[in-house]
């Protein structure tokens, strides 16, 4: 990713942020997820949530998209 990557969406689980993440690469965005979850061994740390990120250049798109969803 070019620059420091954005959080377009924090939601509550792993396997939620990697439908959001799929969602967003089928659409050509480069994306990804981090939560501090000690790499999904301990999932109750993901009590704050796990944070969808995109480039900066992608994230008006992403937001779009994602909203789209919500709706």
């Amino acid at each position: 990713m070019e620059g420091v990557p954005v959080t377009v969406s924090i939601v509550r689980s792993r396997v939620e942020a990697e439908l959001a993440v799929g969602l967003l690469r089928s659409h050509g965005l480069r994306a990804t997820y981090v939560t501090d979850d000690a790499g999904g061994q301990e999932p109750q740390l993901q009590q704050d949530g796990v944070r969808v990120l995109v480039a900066p250049a992608d994230e008006a798109e992403a937001r779009s998209i994602l909203a789209d969803v919500e709706d």
